[in-house]
């Protein structure tokens, strides 16, 4: 396996993310496109001391964009929804 840091890249945090820690105990992450569920989950479990209950994910594609006469797409992510056994938490914001 590879190490925990190169499978998460960064939380997605946005209202609707932040409604989702709320609701259902459920956190988002953007994550390397190779990686699969169970990676995923021994990565969130080893960075944050967790236990994860269930991985979702969604491949997202890159929107197309132009520059004056050139065009491109933004690249492609992969994003994982991980729902985290009642009780446990993260503190995405590192305060107390």
């Amino acid at each position: 396996m590879k190490d925990a840091r190169d499978i998460i890249l960064m939380p997605l945090i946005t209202e609707k993310t932040i409604s989702l820690k709320d609701k259902d105990n459920k956190y988002v992450f953007y994550v390397a496109p190779w990686a699969n569920k169970i990676e995923i989950a021994k990565a969130v479990e080893e960075l944050f001391k967790v236990k994860v209950v269930e991985v979702r994910t969604q491949n997202l594609k890159g929107k197309p964009k132009r520059i004056w006469r050139f065009e491109g797409r933004r690249k492609l992510r992969k994003k994982a929804i991980c729902k985290l056994k009642p009780g446990d938490k993260i503190d995405l914001f590192g305060g107390t």
